[in-house]
């Protein structure tokens, strides 16, 4: 959305996009105990935190209010992988790059020693263990995440390395139950499972984004509550249901946007609502 579109209803963005600034997330209990278990504990301790939930429920939204915080931390180093689906020389790659070591995947001994070497060096200067960020995680090969489990833990594995935060859907929890993954999923230490929000939640997640982002009566009381109402728990469809609606009012030029407009944009076709159109 262009700066004159924002600028015909008094937004400093726009409160749909999935680019929202950090500020703007809507943050639940349940992600901020979460989130201070982490500062708290696992980056002093080592070891793995895991976060589940259906698509949309607000997986990667804990990740990047995680990421900030834990960013926002003097000397503690934080890296996310970006391509959870590579082989094991992908892999290394990777995690060369983000801890700037030098790496040669066909000498994978030497790729081990030189990253537990680094994450040493960190410990012992920082006392906090460096943190890696892994989304979508169930796209990992189990050789990845067993590799990853034996590089982050030394001394007959009584000392951490590494924290480790994965994020990932349903697959990865049955994935975690594979016999050569079990020693992984043992040693999870903090979970969060992301459920479907209520009505409520809903309605607050969208007041929030819509008062951080300039305008909180942009909608009227009564779009709201049809909104949430559609959107089957999910902030995905949520949040897909308000851009499509900020777009249709802009086109219109609409000073508000209320009821008649989602009638207009949805109807009354089964195939045309929102919760069948916006749910794979």
């Amino acid at each position: 959305m262009n700066n004159n579109l924002l600028a015909l209803y008094g937004l400093k963005w726009n409160p749909f996009s999935p680019e929202v600034p950090v500020e703007a997330l809507h943050t639940t209990p349940g992600m901020e105990h979460f989130c201070w278990r982490v500062e708290q504990g696992l980056i002093r301790e080592g070891g793995f935190a895991l976060i589940t939930g259906d698509p949309g429920t607000g997986k990667s939204v804990v990740l990047r209010l995680l990421s900030d915080r834990l960013g926002q931390l003097r000397d503690l180093t934080v890296g996310a992988i970006a391509h959870p689906s590579g082989n094991l020389a992908d892999f290394y790659r990777e995690m060369g790059d983000l801890f700037g070591v030098e790496l040669r995947p066909h000498n994978r001994w030497g790729g081990f020693k030189a990253l537990r070497e680094r994450w040493l060096s960190h410990l012992e200067g920082t006392l906090l263990r460096p943190v890696l960020l892994i989304d979508e995680a169930q796209e990992m090969q189990p050789q990845v995440l067993s590799e990853l489990r034996l590089l982050s833990s030394m001394q007959f594995d009584s000392r951490n390395l590494l924290s480790v935060v994965l994020a990932g859907d349903g697959r990865l929890n049955n994935k975690l139950r594979r016999d050569e993954l079990l020693p992984l999923g043992s040693r999870i230490r903090t979970r969060l499972v992301m459920e479907y929000a209520s009505r409520d939640e809903l309605t607050a997640c969208l007041s929030h984004l819509l008062a951080t982002a300039g305008n909180a009566s942009l909608m009227t009381p009564e779009l709201k509550a049809v909104i949430c109402d559609h959107a089957i728990g999910n902030y995905r469809v949520l949040t897909g249901m308000g851009d499509e609606l900020l777009a249709s009012a802009a086109q219109k030029e609409l000073t508000q946007l209320d009821e008649k407009l989602f009638l207009e944009l949805y109807g009354s076709d089964a195939s045309q609502k929102p919760e069948n159109r916006l749910i794979n």
